[in-house]
């Protein structure tokens, strides 16, 4: 039985078109981690799993590195190499790990980061200040696009992500909000976004949710309901000497103020969808009255 290398050895004979595409085996002693390159946070499931494939001698891919004054630093691959650190913690003995040299800039490291399939996914927060770093190299929204193989529109979304508090980012991390609202609450409130994101997530606690849906954020008051106001309100007279006064038969008086009432509450706060309530049964008592 012959092997890649003895194709490769006869190539001018056999035509192949094989080629070396060279890897090293590095002594895990001489292989580092710079704090702060690794665009991803460190997921102990997915050491998890690099440290079961070690033990059971799967194959990895190799890690990409490139050699400095301080040793072998890890550019792609740290869940692999914490991987088996954790093996060898369980006393199993990984000696080296496979290894190629990565060559490119500062810029291509994170490029190259973003884009490797060997990872886990970015999460948006991840992916956002991945573009942060390429960005504070002098690269424009239009050439990080290109460089990571995404849209110019996803990445200014991503940048406009990194750029929001550490409470709304800390809501998104958690899960308790996803980044398109967490982005639509930064445009929209700017200085006062964390108290509209706090605000949000006491109004999904009191429905009984532990995040912040579409449906809490810009919530969609009944089509019905509303045609029905508009119906009504069309149908009234309205002067306009001091203002605009719609005059609402009695009639139809407890339908409006049923909808408006039930529209308040909807896209309140909780506590001021009971204050609206009050106010509403007293204007409803005086009338009485």
């Amino acid at each position: 039985m012959s092997s890649l290398y003895q194709l490769y050895k006869h190539k001018d004979k056999n035509g192949t078109g094989t080629v070396v595409n060279k890897t090293y085996t590095v002594p895990l002693s001489e292989l580092y981690v710079e704090p702060g390159l690794n665009i991803r946070e460190i997921d102990q499931d997915h050491v998890a799993e690099f440290r079961d494939a070690f033990i059971a001698g799967e194959s990895v891919p190799p890690l990409d590195v490139q050699v400095t004054e301080k040793g072998v630093k890890v550019i792609d691959g740290h869940h692999r190499y914490h991987g088996a650190l954790a093996a060898i913690a369980m006393g199993h003995d990984i000696v080296r790990l496979e290894c190629k040299d990565f060559v490119g800039t500062e810029a291509d490291k994170i490029a190259f980061m973003v884009t490797s399939s060997q990872g886990l996914a970015l999460t948006p927060l991840e992916r956002g200040a991945a573009y942060h770093r390429l960005q504070n190299q002098g690269w424009s929204p239009a050439e990080i696009a290109v460089k990571v193989k995404r849209s110019e529109s996803d990445i200014l979304q991503h940048l406009q992500l990194h750029e929001c508090t550490p409470y709304i980012k800390k809501l998104v991390r958690d899960g308790s909000m996803n980044y398109a609202i967490a982005i639509s609450i930064s445009r929209e409130h700017g200085v006062y976004a964390d108290r509209e994101a706090a605000r949000l997530m006491k109004k999904a606690e009191a429905a009984g949710k532990t995040k912040v849906t579409k449906s809490i954020a810009k919530p969609q008051f009944n089509a019905g309901k509303a045609r029905k106001f508009l119906e009504i309100i069309s149908s009234c007279k309205e002067t306009t000497s001091g203002g605009l006064i719609i005059e609402v038969p009695p009639a139809m008086q407890a339908e409006v103020l049923s909808i408006l009432q039930e529209f308040r509450y909807e896209t309140s706060a909780p506590g001021e969808g009971e204050q609206n309530n009050e106010q509403t049964s007293s204007s409803e008592e005086s009338d009485a009255a």
